[in-house]
């Protein structure tokens, strides 16, 4: 009779189940969490029409279409005015630091030449690194000066107005002028690559300890807290030097991405990034109770690492809400860092503004996880 089908017996067993998943709050926090921030995320923050994109202007001419095409950047849903300058120098300088994804650059007498019917140039150098980012807002610039100087050519200057061109625009799409997406992808995935396999390796640490029955023999032993994170952690930092290693190998001789500037200062940044991420899993792993919990965590913290970073989606077209966010997230100011020294040839004095926050974020989380740490199995 035992062998019979029983439906109070499958009651029993879905009864024990729900139960069971009550009590498993994280699991279920987890199974609820995804869906809601991937619902959040690509419905709000993902957005592939950046607009208000950071821009500065370089102006050696005054005249009066020099101060209706400024005019109409600024009043542009595209451009965002951040700086004008009469230095190209300078103006290149922020575009090479990541400040502004466009620099429009205004000639000496531009004004003049155009009345003269001279056909004057106007330069827009464009922060290609990641091609996503400004291709609309490029194909709206030229539609935009027709409109900021229509009021202007008329009567005596009518004869440049539109269709018969005024000016030419010479776009310089600076760092990746060939608008090859590998060289964006490739160093960015770097980044994406490091987030998960080093969270992954450290967020099993002390899980995997508790449930191989080793962490009492861990707790045994005459160390500090400080002692057995750097014990779990400097080892895995080699793994991740080694992967790196690897993944630049291929990006090189498999991608031909560009490798212009020092790998010193990349290997230095490389450090910071595997520790911080290390140490990001280690502190997962003193929250966690199993194993399949901290996997569940390193997902969590994945999918923001991947979608609000820059890595997939233009960072500057997201809101400012999800931007504010992103810059909480290492794996933005480290894909900010690897893309400006292989594509930009960028030093130290042009990655400091994202190499300190990972810096900051390494001691921030190194100290969450020793407050985490117990010194009982409970």
């Amino acid at each position: 009779m035992a062998n019979r089908f029983s439906f109070a017996r499958v009651g029993a067993v879905l009864m024990k189940e729900f139960v069971q998943m009550r009590r498993d709050r994280l699991t279920l926090a987890m199974i609820l969490g995804v869906p809601v921030m991937q619902l959040l995320l690509f419905g709000f923050a993902i957005n592939l029409d950046p607009k208000h994109l950071p821009t500065a202007i370089s102006a050696d001419d005054s005249g009066r279409f020099t101060r209706a095409l400024v005019a109409s950047l600024e009043n542009s849903d595209y451009f965002t005015v951040i700086k004008t300058t009469k230095s190209p120098e300078e103006a290149r300088e922020l575009l090479a630091r990541g400040d502004v994804n466009f620099v429009v650059e205004i000639p000496v007498d531009f004004s003049r030449n155009l009345t003269r019917g001279e056909q004057p140039q106007l330069l827009v150098d464009v922060d290609a690194t990641d091609p996503a980012s400004g291709t609309n807002a490029i194909g709206t610039f030229s539609l935009l000066t027709q409109t900021a100087f229509k009021d202007d050519l008329v009567g005596p200057m009518a004869a440049r107005a539109p269709p018969t061109p005024a000016y030419q625009i010479v776009i310089h799409r600076r760092y990746n002028p060939e608008i090859n997406t590998q060289y964006s992808i490739v160093p960015g995935l770097l980044g994406v690559i490091l987030t998960m396999t080093m969270v992954l390796l450290t967020s099993m640490a002390v899980t995997r300890e508790r449930e191989r029955g080793t962490y009492e023999n861990l707790l045994a032993m005459p160390t500090t807290p400080v002692e057995i994170m750097l014990g779990k952690i400097l080892p895995n930092i080699v793994v991740g030097l080694i992967q790196s290693v690897i993944i630049l190998l291929a990006a090189k001789y498999l991608f031909a991405v560009p490798m212009l500037g020092s790998f010193v200062l990349l290997y230095g940044a490389l450090t910071i990034f595997i520790a911080v991420n290390l140490a990001v899993g280690y502190t997962f792993s003193t929250i966690a109770a199993s194993q399949l919990q901290a996997m569940q965590m390193m997902v969590f913290f994945l999918l923001p690492s991947i979608l609000l970073s820059g890595f997939a989606f233009p960072f500057r077209g997201m809101p400012d809400w999800a931007q504010w966010f992103g810059e909480f997230i290492p794996a933005t100011h480290f894909i900010r860092v690897v893309r400006g020294i292989l594509l930009k040839g960028n030093g130290f004095t042009e990655i400091w503004p994202d190499v300190w926050p990972l810096i900051l974020a390494l001691f921030t989380v190194g100290g969450i996880a020793l407050l985490r740490f117990r010194r009982t199995l409970d």
